[in-house]
């Protein structure tokens, strides 16, 4: 199986020589992982828009023997969620949202509940569902979901437990409070 296609958000990317990036997924069939996609900084791209962050992209990936990563062949943004982009509120609701899905989950874990955790929570920001009532619902799903807390058991301080656990304090939590209505 050298390509192979999947359905994925970008959660993270960073910039890699001049003209890659390297892209951080979470995908509906492998979890999460990383993925080179070369040329996407270059002006005349065709993929660059589709691999920006918080898309909800389908993807074609190509497995190189020579490479440890896999490389973006073709992607097709399905989803820019352009309402949170739009919104300083709400993008810092979303930046959480990577964020923890980046610290907590394993890479290269197939983890379908959280993919669609994660995709329904950026739905719901978009179309002003409950903000913060999705973010909280999102804490518990995914400590619930990757094992870390039974059902039964409620925190009061869920963020205080989440850099407890990756043993660092979240890059977003500065922004939060700016954000959350009733915390």
């Amino acid at each position: 199986m050298r390509s192979y296609k999947t359905e994925g958000i970008v959660i993270k990317r960073r910039n890699f020589g001049e003209s890659d990036r390297i892209l951080t997924l979470l995908t509906n069939s492998y979890g999460k992982i990383q993925a080179k996609a070369p040329g996407v900084r270059k002006i005349t791209s065709r993929r660059s828009s589709h691999t920006e962050l918080l898309n909800l992209t389908f993807l074609t990936l190509y497995k190189s023997p020579r490479s440890s990563l896999p490389i973006v062949i073709e992607a097709k943004a399905s989803e820019e969620f352009l309402s949170i982009k739009n919104s300083l509120k709400k993008i810092g609701y979303a930046y959480y949202i990577c964020e923890l899905i980046d610290i907590l989950c394993a890479q290269s874990q197939e983890n379908r509940r959280v993919f669609f955790l994660a995709r329904d929570t950026l739905f719901q920001l978009s179309n002003n569902i409950g903000n913060t009532s999705a973010i909280e619902y999102f804490e518990d799903e995914l400590l619930v979901t990757l094992g870390f807390l039974p059902r039964t058991h409620k925190l009061i301080d869920k963020r205080n437990f989440i850099e407890s656990i990756v043993e660092k304090k979240l890059r977003t939590r500065r922004l939060l409070p700016l954000f959350l209505d009733n915390r």
